[in-house]
């Protein structure tokens, strides 16, 4: 968000600041909880495989299926508060994320989990639009309302960053379904206070009507692609699998060529004209695939292939996580001293140089390695989430500022999935050919009966390849990336001062 200096003309009652504040407080829980769930098993899945024995693309599922509906859904949700209210819908979404978070927590099969994620996800979509718009009328002044939304953005951010550590604390001693049952208490608080705190906010009158057939096959479309890979890479080629990923690519292109003809289309692609706006939303996208990747993939190798506890394991990830919670707070600090454009590139460099140091893990010794690429790497995440939103924003026309931070929100959810969908695919189809080809993922591995030093060691070693390919595919597409926008975008961006 661009700052103002114009004088205060609220048309609406002013709330008072300590409503306005408690507000903000009680909407800030469902967006933690929203970033959270999308990295809180990264450090589960060990003890989840353990306790549910999931197939390799089963596990991959249990992680991103949530990412995908939050992705696939946001923009349609978006469209259904401005009709029907805001503040009805932010209440009905956090209920059923309440209600899905309990049964995931109980879940006793693979296939019951995925399902009660998915129905986590359809309520985290209905949560982050709500919740931003709500501010608006909580914070009508706009220098507030800026830092409102700033400190939105740093909690998202932390909750993406903490998801893990609050996870590995909890499974220090407690079942695995505890990583779900804490977000009962937040929800139940924000139920009992929001009516009081908050109030409605709809947009009047509502631009078109939601495109239902859009949703059906963006949905579509990206789980039946996704689905080809994951099943490719962790079984091998298949009439199934080969079929769905065709039919998924043909789908997603209808979506494509349905949205360029629509006048009020689920997700303005024409948006992408724009070459800042289009690095922006990439922006979005890449950082959170790379990250969620990583830290799903870190997580294994540090409990299953150097053996710590779980609790060690979150102990290990902490100071990435602090450092990319400190970086999105003090990002506008950098932004307003130099511009967006170079907020943007170093994002980039921070990332891949980040992403490479994973190369030099072992699976023996890499603790300091891990550590070293999750601080770096978590400089530039933090960079990251702080201005792509605004970046995309300040790309566009104020009339389609909606549009254009809807799909920066999108990207950001979607790139949490699909970078657990391709990378990870890419880390299992690597593990499936170099292992000792006993079992589709390490864990199942390493708890085969009877299992040899030397199968074991050729297990450890082949995830360890696994990983060092998605880091490097990773920090290959940053580096292509930064070195694209180095060309492409403007010399003098809009800066955080900038009128």
């Amino acid at each position: 968000m661009t700052s103002t200096t114009a004088p205060r003309m609220p048309l609406r009652p002013q709330p008072s600041r300590v409503r306005a504040r408690l507000g903000l407080l009680v909407v800030l829980g469902p967006v933690l909880l929203v970033a959270m769930d999308s990295s809180v098993l990264f450090l589960a899945m060990p003890k989840i495989a353990a306790a549910l024995n999931p197939t390799a693309d089963q596990a991959l599922w249990i992680l991103d299926v949530y990412g995908f509906a939050v992705g696939s859904l946001l923009v349609a949700f978006g469209g259904i508060g401005d009709r029907y209210g805001r503040l009805k819908l932010l209440m009905a979404g956090a209920a059923v994320f309440g209600l899905a978070s309990a049964g995931a927590a109980f879940a006793t099969t693979p296939e019951l989990l995925i399902a009660f994620r998915a129905l986590m996800g359809v309520a985290g979509a209905t949560l982050l639009p709500s919740a931003l718009a709500v501010l608006g009328e909580l914070f009508p002044d706009p220098r507030a309302r800026t830092r409102a939304i700033g400190i939105f953005a740093a909690t998202f951010a932390a909750g993406f960053a903490i998801g893990p550590v609050v996870g590995g604390q909890l499974l220090n001693s407690l079942s695995w379904g505890s990583v779900f049952l804490i977000n009962l208490p937040v929800v139940a608080l924000f139920l009992a206070l929001a009516p009081a705190l908050l109030r409605e906010v709809r947009t009047t009158p509502p631009t078109g009507r939601i495109d239902v057939l859009s949703v059906l096959l963006s949905a579509a479309g990206i789980l039946l692609s996704v689905y080809g890979i994951k099943h490719t890479a962790a079984e091998g080629p298949s009439a199934l699998a080969l079929t769905a990923g065709a039919v998924g690519i043909a789908t997603l292109t209808w979506f494509v060529r349905r949205q360029l003809r629509l006048p009020h289309p689920l997700i303005d692609l024409r948006l992408f004209r724009d070459r800042v706006f289009a690095i922006a939303a990439i922006t979005g996208l890449l950082p959170l695939a790379a990250w969620s990747a990583t830290a799903y993939l870190g997580g294994i190798y540090l409990q299953s292939v150097l053996g710590l506890t779980v609790l060690d394991a979150a102990l290990i990830a902490l100071p990435g996580a602090a450092v990319l919670t400190l970086t999105s707070l003090l990002t506008p600090l950098l932004v307003a001293r130099t511009s967006t454009r170079t907020a943007l590139l170093a994002t980039h460099f921070l990332i891949a140089t980040g992403l490479l140091l994973f190369l030099a893990t072992t699976a023996t010794e890499g603790i300091a390695w891990y550590v070293a690429a999750t601080v770096v790497s978590g400089i530039g995440y933090g960079i990251s989430f702080s201005v792509v939103a605004d970046t995309a924003v300040s790309a566009v026309p104020p009339e389609r500022a909606g549009s254009a931070a809807a799909i920066a929100e999108t990207s950001n959810e979607l790139g949490n999935a699909l970078g657990i969908a391709l990378l990870g695919s890419l880390a299992t189809l690597l593990f499936r050919l170099q292992g000792p080809d006993l079992a589709g993922t390490l864990d199942e591995t390493l708890n085969l009966p009877a299992l040899t030093p030397a199968l074991a060691t050729t297990a450890k070693s082949a995830f360890v390849t696994g990983l060092h390919a998605a880091a490097a595919v990773a920090a290959a597409l940053h580096l292509a990336l930064g070195l694209f926008s180095t060309r492409h975008l403007p010399k003098s961006p809009l800066r955080a001062d900038a009128p």
